[in-house]
């Protein structure tokens, strides 16, 4: 398979599986840590029409959602492609998609800016680190 091929199905497949896992914390944080009385967490007018009512804890499980999707798409992304480029890509991504999010579900500017610093590019640059360290050779940062 050539490289490029191999690239783009790398970054595919770790946006595809740290979605997967960013979707299942965001399912499960409503059952863990319940949203206030009266917000309708499954539409996005529902949770703007009670952002004003969340607390701190209720921003746990999106944070943790939003950094161990973007950790776990950029593993998958650098053992497939054996490069830091795929990782930074999905990281790139997944932060293009928070900031995104910032504008159509705004939330406190505390929680905004921790997200976007903390959970994307730091998160894939584990995700990198963790995936050199299980496998025989580092992903090079050349490719």
């Amino acid at each position: 398979m050539s490289k490029p091929v191999r690239m783009i199905l790398a970054v595919l497949a770790g946006l595809v599986i740290g979605s997967l896992v960013n979707m299942g914390l965001i399912l499960l944080s409503d059952k863990i840590i319940a949203p206030p009385e009266g917000i309708d967490s499954t539409t996005m007018e529902g949770l703007k029409a009670g952002m004003h009512l969340m607390e701190p804890k209720h921003f746990l499980f999106p944070f943790l959602a939003h950094a161990l999707g973007t950790l776990v798409g950029a593993f998958v992304a650098a053992k497939i492609t054996c490069t830091s480029r795929a990782s930074y890509i999905v990281g790139g991504v997944f932060l293009v998609g928070g900031a995104v999010m910032t504008y159509q579900l705004p939330a406190p500017l505390w929680f905004e800016t921790t997200d976007l610093i903390l959970a994307y590019i730091p998160a894939a640059c584990l995700g990198l680190k963790l995936a050199s360290d299980r496998g025989q050779s580092a992903p090079s940062t050349t490719n």
